[in-house]
């Protein structure tokens, strides 16, 4: 576990708390203290500044600041639809463009979210203070819609109010009379474009309550609307990080050392410079990069350099993970939630256990780590994808040794991400070549390089334990979990010599990230969740859904278990343990009714699972067997989906139908083995995928109500595995406990 020990040595609770609270004192006032933020949007020739949100142009087109990593999920289009919903925009007459850095554009929800660990023990303001000053930008853990609706929203409406105000002393009337619609201000019969009064509603002045659209009458919201992202990604013109091009570029390779403490021990230049194109060497005490005229070359120049690392201490195997992972139960547990009296329910009772294990998963996105950069004058200017850019700014500026104030960073779009380019490795290697080969640098990983230097998906392990009583209700549940702090980790390696996240890494050694979703969403009278931290010694971060991975597998796959002991139907044994959980029992209902549920009858090849995170809820039912060659095929996965009011119902559609895939992907494959710290994973055809022809018939049903936003891109993953894994003990009779399935036959 990778936490910043010299800041941890400083920061403790005694040392915080000496002088009668003295340091609480001075941070708290610190929070207090006001602070005022000035938006930096930029706007071109023609176009009208209206707050940090949004500029019209005099041709009325109308571009949207985005402060999300497009990645996919569609925030190129749910978060300005927002905004053109509230002004009454014209949508063939809405762009937009990646928010610059600002902390007006922090994501709040996020941050608390990726950095428990650090920030969930500090008070409420001094948290929100902090992420809204140091700027924390983040995509991740669904929360675009969640943390950005609002302020979105009001910005809409604001514009809205200044071009009815400019229209209403051209026309004499009161502003209140005037409206907005398809790009169109309007008054009875008189109309005009955005564009011919955006700038003389630029100046206006609002009103001290801003109102919000009432809802009536047509507007974009909840619409499918084209995504705006698609048609520059079908016909080319979407820039990537991979497609910048800028003069006397060069192109680098990079290899980078095992897991563990390790240091570049030789490379063979000569072999390298016989490679045509071949350039430069750069090498660091981590890492060594080839420097060619294109990158092919580089990657080979870097394969003929033969590089040698230091073998780190201890070696890290599959099975010294598997032992670390068996060995953080004999320790104790941190107790992270808990209800009623497990002890006394548990004590003298016959209980069922199970235990549960899952391997390391990797990210393995389309795109691997890229990034370009170039340093003129002083000034430092990377093109990258990411979800930190706030972060990936502050490393490439200390692997440069400037300031922050003199690197710029532009965000492309991200092809494909799940949580890895929340990672900065990329933007300091990039900023360094860049000093040190004093040319504009393009550097890339290799697929290989994307695999041995993942932040892992954590291994875990879930010993389970319930108590049934007589009349085989389910009244006690113990979840033991061992698994790496992955949270402290994130948070020491990306938030590192922030001294507020140090703080509240010092003030509790527990990490909720590890184990979060553990805790069932049914009616449990007596429960319990352990943390049991491993160090298994690999380097390990945010990936799709988090924890959730794990901990709802082990949950939705143990009730099964507990189902078929009290010989209870799976679906009518939770369905009574949700009485108050309304929302979740209505998915459940209905994916039974969708799939045709039988009851998860012996040889019907059908299980179910559910869970509920982010204010979302889903029930996901599949069918399922074993084939003649030992492999699991997926027949159909059907799921019904509660996640509130929805901005725009086609890109919710794609996010579960892209998430019941990756949940796939991770029940039978995504995984690796390490083999003397290092990863045995190279090349993406290892990592058993499935293909298309592997895909399962997929239903999914969107249940419409107007409760508020949860989210949508994470919430099909979690319970795929666990659906999957009922279903081939309904069809096979046989119970497995690991994931990927079948890995413990192998």
């Amino acid at each position: 576990m990778a936490v910043d020990t010299s800041t941890r040595s400083k920061l403790d609770r005694r040392t915080l708390l000496i002088g009668g609270g003295v340091g609480i004192g001075l941070v708290v006032a610190w929070a207090a203290w006001p602070r005022t933020y000035l938006p930096n949007l930029t706007p071109a020739p023609g176009e009208s500044l209206f707050g940090a949100w949004l500029k019209i142009g005099t041709d009325g087109h109308v571009t949207v600041a985005v402060p999300q990593c497009e990645e996919g999920q569609g925030v190129y289009t749910a978060l300005p639809q927002i905004i053109a919903d509230e002004l009454g925009a014209d949508w063939k007459m809405v762009g937009v463009e990646p928010a610059p850095l600002n902390p007006l554009y922090a994501n709040p929800l996020a941050a608390e979210e990726l950095f428990a660990a650090a920030l969930g023990p500090l008070p409420e303001a001094l948290r929100r203070a902090h992420i809204r000053r140091s700027g924390l930008m983040l995509t991740g853990a669904s929360t675009s819609i969640r943390n950005f609706e609002g302020e979105l929203r009001h910005a809409g409406a604001a514009a809205r109010v200044l071009l009815a105000k400019a229209a209403a002393k051209r026309w004499g009337v009161d502003w209140k009379a005037v409206g907005t619609f398809n790009g169109l201000v309007y008054q009875g019969s008189q109309k005009l474009g955005f564009g011919a009064l955006a700038a003389e509603a630029a100046d206006q002045s609002l009103p001290d309550d801003v109102p919000l659209r009432t809802g009536e009458g047509p507007g974009l919201f909840g619409q499918p609307l084209p995504r705006l992202d698609a048609p520059p990604k079908i016909d080319g013109s979407a820039n990537f990080a991979a497609d910048i091009r800028l003069p006397d570029m060069v192109y680098a390779s990079i290899r980078q050392g095992p897991a563990g403490e390790t240091g570049l021990v030789k490379v063979d230049r000569a072999a390298a410079n016989r490679i045509r194109g071949m350039l430069a060497v750069v090498t660091t005490d981590d890492w060594v990069a080839a420097v060619a005229d294109n990158w092919w070359a580089a990657d080979r120049a870097i394969d003929a350099m033969r590089p040698r690392f230091k073998t780190p201490e201890p070696v890290i195997n599959s099975d010294s993970i598997e032992q670390a992972l068996s060995a953080a139960f004999d320790a104790e547990g941190r107790r992270m939630a808990e209800a009623g009296d497990l002890s006394a329910q548990f004590r003298g009772a016959q209980l069922v256990a199970a235990e549960y294990r899952v391997g390391l998963a990797l990210h393995a996105p389309l795109e691997p780590m890229t990034a370009t950069a170039v340093h003129r004058d002083g000034r430092l200017t990377l093109w990258l994808p990411t979800q930190a850019p706030g972060l990936a700014r502050a490393a490439a500026a200390r692997a440069a040794g400037l300031g922050e104030g003199s690197v710029i960073l532009h965000p492309t779009m991200a092809g494909g991400s799940f949580g890895a380019k929340l990672e900065t490795d990329a933007a300091a290697q990039a900023a360094l070549l860049a000093m040190r080969i004093g040319r504009p640098v393009q550097l890339t990983w290799s697929r290989g390089e994307d695999f041995r230097r993942d932040r892992f998906r954590p291994a875990a392990a879930g010993r389970m334990a319930a108590r049934l009583d007589p009349q085989k209700q389910l009244t006690g549940w113990l979840a033991k979990i061992a698994a790496p702090s992955t949270g402290r980790e994130l948070a020491g390696r990306l938030l590192r010599g922030a001294a507020i996240p140090g703080i509240g890494l010092a003030l509790s050694g527990s990490d909720p990230g590890a184990v979060a979703g553990a805790v069932p969403p049914y009616a449990i009278p007596n429960l319990a969740v352990d943390h049991h931290p491993a160090e298994i010694g690999v380097p390990t971060g945010y990936w799709r859904s988090g924890a959730h991975s794990y901990t709802c597998f082990f949950t939705e796959s143990f009730l099964d278990e507990l189902a078929h002991v009290a010989e209870q139907d799976a679906l009518s044994f939770r369905m009574a343990m949700l009485g108050g959980q309304p929302r979740l029992a209505r998915c459940l209902q209905t994916v039974a009714q969708l799939g045709g549920w039988q009851g998860g009858q012996p040889g019907s090849g059908q299980g179910i699972a559910c869970h509920s995170f982010r204010g979302s809820h889903i029930a996901v039912l599949a069918e399922a067997q074993l084939t003649g060659d030992r492999r699991v095929k997926v027949e159909r996965l059907v799921a019904a989906v509660d996640c509130g009011r929805m901005v725009n119902p086609d890109l919710v559609m794609q996010q579960i139908e892209g998430g019941l895939l990756f949940g796939l992907a991770g029940a039978v494959g995504s995984s690796t083995g390490f083999t003397e710290n290092v990863a045995d994973v190279r090349d993406i055809t290892e990592l058993r995928l499935p293909t298309l022809a592997d895909c399962p018939d997929i239903t999914v049903e969107l249940i419409r109500n107007n409760e508020e936003p949860g989210g949508a891109s994470e919430l099909a993953v979690p319970p795929v595995a666990p659906a999957i894994a009922n279903a081939l003990q309904a069809a096979t009779g046989v119970r497995f406990r690991r994931l990927p399935l079948l890995s413990d036959m192998e």
